[in-house]
């Protein structure tokens, strides 16, 4: 077979191979690798977190698998960006980490799945379509915090799982647990892109958003998750997310890119 030969199935093979990445093939796994998935949250099964033993390898690949663009939109560097931003955010409000902790407190991730005292039952008794079961409370649970009725019944019934009535379910399965959290991630709730939308660069600010100063980035994600607490301010808590959001680039062999911050980001509506 002659050089040219070579080159052009070479070329071939590289150009079919993008093409399928675009149309989300490909599978998380052959990125995060379990033992990947084990540097990246060392500490979760640590005896003072929580969650011990909760978050496995395996139900985090069974649950993504029923996201089929979940990690699998764009090139190697797109899936593996968006894979680091949604650790970092679901790290962030799960971590068991401090300023002096071994290994930093970039590294303590995942060591809760359940808001920690809740102080109230998150019942919005003006989400209708969604209404709260008696005696049920929708406090924080899994890896992204879920909260409020609203979400618990529209990720219920996205995962075929009835929510409303048995939100414990999402701190007992961790499948569940994973499954909520990609929703969450996958979902566009206007105004709000998805996450996914904005990491995968399928979002699009208008011209409102430019004026708001948000720009496609990791800021946009804190912002869509809890820019009214956290952004168009200094704060603590985004800077905590950026952290790791850095790790995870770093353990993946990618950019952050641009606008990781949301301090100068007006919050949605």
């Amino acid at each position: 077979m002659g050089v040219w030969e070579t080159t052009a199935i070479v070329s071939l093979a590289f150009l079919l191979s993008c093409v399928g990445n675009v149309h989300g093939e490909g599978s998380v796994s052959s990125i995060i690798t379990k033992s990947l998935f084990e540097e990246m949250l060392k500490h979760r099964n640590d005896a003072s977190c929580p969650a011990k033993g909760f978050y496995t390898y395996d139900a985090f690949v069974k649950a993504a698998s029923s996201f089929p663009h979940f990690g699998t939109y764009g090139q190697n560097e797109t899936r593996k960006r968006e894979l680091a931003a949604f650790f970092a955010q679901t790290s962030h409000e799960t971590t068991g980490g401090w300023e002096t902790a071994p290994d930093g407190p970039s590294s303590y991730g995942y060591c809760y799945k359940e808001e920690k005292d809740p102080k109230k039952d998150y019942c919005d008794k003006k989400a209708t379509q969604w209404p709260c079961a008696p005696g049920k409370r929708y406090y924080g649970r899994g890896p992204i915090q879920i909260s409020y009725n609203y979400n618990y019944g529209q990720a219920g019934k996205a995962i075929g799982k009835d929510l409303l009535n048995d939100p414990d379910l999402v701190s007992k399965d961790p499948v569940i647990s994973f499954k909520t959290a990609i929703w969450f991630w996958m979902t566009p709730q206007l105004p709000k892109p998805s996450c996914h939308d904005v990491m995968t660069g399928k979002w699009k600010p208008s011209k409102e958003d430019e004026a708001a100063g948000r720009h496609p980035g990791f800021g946009v994600t804190t912002n869509i998750i809890n820019g009214a607490l956290e952004c168009g301010q200094h704060s603590k808590a985004s800077t905590d997310r950026i952290e790791y959001f850095k790790r995870y680039c770093m353990l993946l062999g990618v950019t952050t890119g641009e606008h990781l911050g949301c301090g100068k980001q007006k919050p949605f509506a």
